[in-house]
């Protein structure tokens, strides 16, 4: 019934030059290499110069996420009302000013712990509605035809990123400390908003439901989530996946520094493990969507997720890093793969005015187990220790095979 509402609406015309991506791209890379400088940096500045505890960490992986919780739904409606281009300016510049705070208070000697939860919480409100309004404006810059590849390169360059930033972190952070180490990511914000704002502004599509309350266009979105059984059975997944990276973002840093007794610039050495294999993942995407079918590809790649993480917890002092590589690495590329063949299936198949609240939806639910795996991971690593959670995450990660397994996605060589 809705297949055929969705072929007959397509995206409208928009300001599809190279030029146009090539902005597009850049801003998000950029914001991305300071992301993942601060990756690393602020949970080092708890716990080397706050001596902040496993739980305590986990807390601002948690702030920086729970705004999915708080805004995830409504940042549909956001993006869909406001002008998307100069909402993604404002964003830029708010959170620059949001990390520019720390450097500051440590600069003047005032730094707490409730400052680096309630910037990690600002920070991550502003990216809810940001990403959710960068995932929109894409298909206004590329054709259909193109998302999948502009997909990739953009998740290739944020495997980049990844794989980069978090060695440039822990160099800076020994270099000047983790304070002046963010102010690289506040700089990045602000580059992003330049780009931003040099780019057309997108062609909004007529939407009969412009005027209609905030609660009804919010549930519009819900029920396509829900109805679409491809979607449904990808966001069930995508959530297991997101619960085991907000366990690894909270118990990553605690275990390479108090279990393995690491050096700063050794982890960020480590955690670009990660952005490799999110590098690989972005690369072989394509490729593998091609010749196994994109459903199928997404099924390969989720069996891949718990055979990696069983690897972490068996890096038991420093000569088994490579197995901690290798399992990072390997888990990274198999969300990549989902991640980026499940986007793109939700960007074809999604009527234009309702791609907004969709995508706001589908990050609400998937995004908002972040915070939830990083909280169990805190108590989980404060009561039995940080490998007993690494043990959990790969516990977990086996029920995501299972979840596509059960639902439609095995009956289907692609998505689409």
């Amino acid at each position: 019934m809705e297949q055929a509402t969705i072929d007959d609406r397509r995206t409208p015309a928009a300001p599809r030059s190279a030029g146009a991506f090539w902005r597009y791209w850049t801003a998000s890379t950029v914001s991305r290499a300071g992301d993942a400088v601060t990756s690393v940096a602020l949970p080092l500045l708890a716990l080397d110069t706050l001596h902040a505890g496993s739980f305590e960490v986990s807390l601002i992986t948690a702030a920086g996420y729970a705004a999915w919780l708080l805004i995830g739904l409504p940042a549909g409606v956001i993006v869909q009302r406001l002008p998307l281009r100069g909402t993604q300016v404002a964003l830029d510049l708010l959170r620059a000013g949001a990390v520019l705070s720390v450097p500051a208070a440590a600069a003047l000697g005032v730094l707490h712990m409730t400052q680096l939860v309630l910037v990690a919480l600002m920070v991550g409100l502003a990216t809810v509605v940001f990403d959710v309004g960068n995932a929109t404006l894409l298909p206004f810059i590329v054709s259909k035809e193109e998302l999948t590849r502009r997909n990739s390169l953009t998740s290739a360059s944020n495997a980049t990123t990844e794989l980069g930033g978090p060695s440039l972190g822990g160099a800076l952070v020994q270099l000047v400390g983790a304070a002046a180490a963010l102010l690289l990511d506040s700089l990045s914000y602000l580059v992003s908003a330049i780009l931003l704002w040099a780019l057309p502004r997108p062609s909004s599509p007529p939407s009969r439901k412009q005027n209609d309350p905030p609660l009804e266009l919010i549930k519009d979105g819900w029920r396509f989530v829900v109805r679409h059984p491809l979607i449904r059975s990808c966001v069930a997944a995508a959530t297991l996946v997101n619960f085991v990276c907000g366990v690894l973002m909270a118990l990553t840093p605690v275990f390479l520094v108090r279990t393995l007794h690491l050096p700063a610039g050794a982890v960020g050495v480590l955690m670009a493990s990660g952005g490799a294999g999110s590098l690989l993942g972005a690369a072989c995407t394509p490729r593998l969507g091609d010749r196994l079918g994109s459903a199928r590809a997404v099924l390969a790649a989720s069996v891949l997720l718990p055979l990696s993480l069983l690897l972490l917890p068996l890096s038991a002092s420093w000569w088994a890093v490579p197995l901690f590589v290798l399992g990072n690495a390997g888990f990274s590329a198999g969300t990549v793969v989902i991640s980026i063949l499940t986007r793109t299936h939700r960007q074809s198949v999604t009527p234009p005015d309702l791609l907004p609240r969709v995508m706001a939806t589908v990050r609400f639910v998937s995004w908002g187990a972040i915070p939830l795996g990083a909280l169990t991971a805190g108590l989980t690593a404060s009561a039995s220790g940080p490998r007993t959670g690494l043990v959990l995450s790969a516990a977990i990660a086996l029920l995501v095979p299972l979840t596509l397994l059960v639902g439609p996605v095995r009956h289907r060589h692609n998505l689409t």
